[in-house]
Formats: C-alpha cells, sequence, structure tokens
C-alpha cells in the first residue's frame, strides 16, 4: 500500500477533511511572485546580552526576529494580527528566503505584520534550545506589541517542515510567563494565538519520522522518554492553538501522516483546526509559485484566518 493510499484511507476513515483537488490557475494569485524590495525591514536580538547556553559569538549563536511591518495603507487599522515564521532546513539549515521572507511579504500584504525567526540550530545546539529560541520570540513580540504595532491576543507562530516542528513545539509547550522576571520579556506568556504548519515534521518516534530532524534536534540515540516528549502529535490538549496544517500526499521527505497525527490529535481534544492535503507536490514548495493547484494553499489560510477575525477583507 503506498503513502498516498494509506494516508487517505486513514483521513477518510476518520472523517478528516481532506483536499485533494485540482482548482483553477487563476485562483492562486494572492501570492507574490517575488520579495518586495520596499518593505521595511529591522532585525532584533531575542537576548541583547547573549542567548542562554550559547556557545559562542558567531551570528549562528545569536537567535534573531526581523520585522517585516504591515503595508502602510491597508483599511485595516493598527495594531495588527502578527505572525512569527519559523523557515524549515532539518534542524540544520535555514530556507530562510522562500519559507521566510516571501511569506513575509505575504502576510504584509494581508495587513499582517511578519516576523522571520533565526532559531539556533544542530548539530551544535540540540533540544531545549530552539524551543527556547521560539519561545522567546513570542514572549519578546508579546512584551513589546505596543512598540511593534500589533495586538499581544494576536500573534501566531507558522512553521515549514522542521520549522513546523518548532511552531507545533511551541504550540504544546509553554507557560504563562514569569511576572517576577527581572526581564519584562520574561513576564509575557509564550503560548501562540494560532499556529499554521506547511508539511510539518511533527513525530520523533513514528516510522514515518524525518530522521535527520530527530538526530539533529536530539542527537544520537535520544532517550526515548524525550523522543515521546518531542512528538508533539502526543503532547496535544484542550489548551493547544487553533491550527492550520497543510501537506502532499507525494511528500517523500516528511510524509503526510505528520500532519495527519496532529489534525487528529486537535481533533479528540476539541482544537478548532482545519487541513489539507494536496494530492501531488514535492516536500520545501513554500508558496508553491507556479503550481496551480498545490498554490491554493494560500487562498485556503486566508480563508480560515479571516474567519478567525485574524485578517479583513471580502
Amino acid at each position: 500500500m503506498t503513502l498516498k493510499t494509506r494516508t487517505a484511507g486513514l483521513v477518510a476513515a476518520l472523517g478528516c477533511y481532506l483536499t485533494m483537488t485540482q482548482q483553477p490557475a487563476d485562483a492562486a494569485q494572492p501570492w507574490p511572485t517575488n520579495e518586495d524590495p520596499t518593505t521595511e525591514t529591522h532585525t532584533y536580538l531575542l537576548w541583547d546580552d547573549g542567548a542562554p547556553g550559547a556557545q559562542g559569538t558567531t551570528d549562528d549563536d545569536k537567535p534573531t526576529l526581523t520585522l517585516f511591518p504591515a503595508r502602510s495603507g491597508w483599511e485595516k487599522p493598527s495594531p495588527t494580527t502578527a505572525v512569527i515564521i519559523a523557515p524549515g532546513g532539518s534542524y540544520l539549515r535555514l530556507a530562510a528566503n522562500h519559507e521566510g521572507r516571501q511569506v513575509a511579504n505575504w502576510f504584509n500584504a494581508q495587513g499582517v505584520t511578519a516576523f522571520v525567526l533565526r532559531y539556533r540550530l544542530g548539530p551544535r545546539y540540540h533540544h531545549p534550545i530552539e524551543m527556547q529560541d521560539a519561545q522567546r520570540a513570542i514572549r519578546f513580540v508579546r512584551a513589546r506589541a505596543q512598540e511593534l504595532g500589533v495586538q499581544p491576543d494576536r500573534i501566531g507562530m507558522m512553521g515549514f517542515s522542521a520549522g513546523g516542528h518548532l511552531a507545533s513545539t511551541v504550540a504544546t509547550h509553554f507557560d504563562g510567563g514569569n511576572p517576577s522576571a527581572s526581564d519584562p520579556i520574561d513576564r509575557a506568556g509564550s503560548r501562540p494565538d494560532f499556529v499554521i504548519l506547511a508539511y510539518p515534521v511533527i513525530s520523533m518516534t513514528a516510522d514515518y519520522s524525518h530522521q535527520g530532524s530527530v538526530t539533529a534536534l536530539l542527537g544520537n540515540h535520544p532517550d526515548p522518554k524525550l523522543a515521546r516528549q518531542m512528538s508533539t502529535e502526543l503532547q496535544v490538549t484542550w489548551e493547544t492553538p487553533p491550527t492550520f496544517l497543510f501537506t502532499t500526499s507525494a511528500d517523500t521527505s516528511v510524509p503526510a501522516e505528520n500532519s495527519v497525527a496532529f489534525y487528529l490529535a486537535l481533533h479528540r481534544a476539541g482544537v478548532p483546526a482545519e487541513l489539507h492535503v494536496f494530492e501531488e507536490g514535492p516536500h520545501g514548495v513554500g508558496l508553491a509559485l507556479g503550481d496551480p493547484a498545490l498554490g491554493e494553499w494560500g487562498t485556503l489560510l486566508r480563508n480560515w484566518l479571516r474567519a478567525r477575525g485574524l485578517v479583513g477583507g471580502q
């Protein structure tokens, strides 16, 4: 039985909404075809005095957030919804262009302020460093929401591939902040208000796990208990934020079972969730520019954001 057959059968049997459709080419136009060179950016260090656990002082040891403010002239008044984007790259590198800036430009066009996260990577860094960087990013934006022009209760996290695992990690491992902390950023909560997962790595234990990401994040021969703890489909509760997911049945790098497992966990916990599994498309497609079918995921995401009151428009 093929991956496509197993995934489709599992979803159909459990009543999951599975999208496997060919859409008209003109429906995929909301995605940008290139970067917007006029978008003003600013990069912030997540820790001014050095990140906890840093093993050096190079750029690779300094997690950052790059701000892409919502474009002026959009109808929705400030403050805006915010999205923190974690590019993928197997926890070894960051695909910061097609899974970072290009996506940020699209959010800007929707009137959403976007941030691209540069988090620390393996094999130099292992868990919990990556999770701490992502949690700090959410605290940072929430604590400085007024300065950044965003709403502190509308801060989402989006991740691609291994970045999707990171986003699902902060969606299932979070706290309300430390009110007695001397650092005001640490007083802010780390729970994202919504999550968007694009062909995400999810399981660290299943036979469909992405082993490269497992090793980069947890090291060789990780403790089974830790691997289960970081298998985020096993950590979902009713407090996990509303989630949008998309993947493809043709993805052989990070099989669709990852997304399906997380969706089913959300469904069992009563968490609002939407899953789209497209029939065709390889791993790492980013915006899927030039693919009239898979490129529809942007339209579907925009509709989901609109239905949740996170973006405006008709």
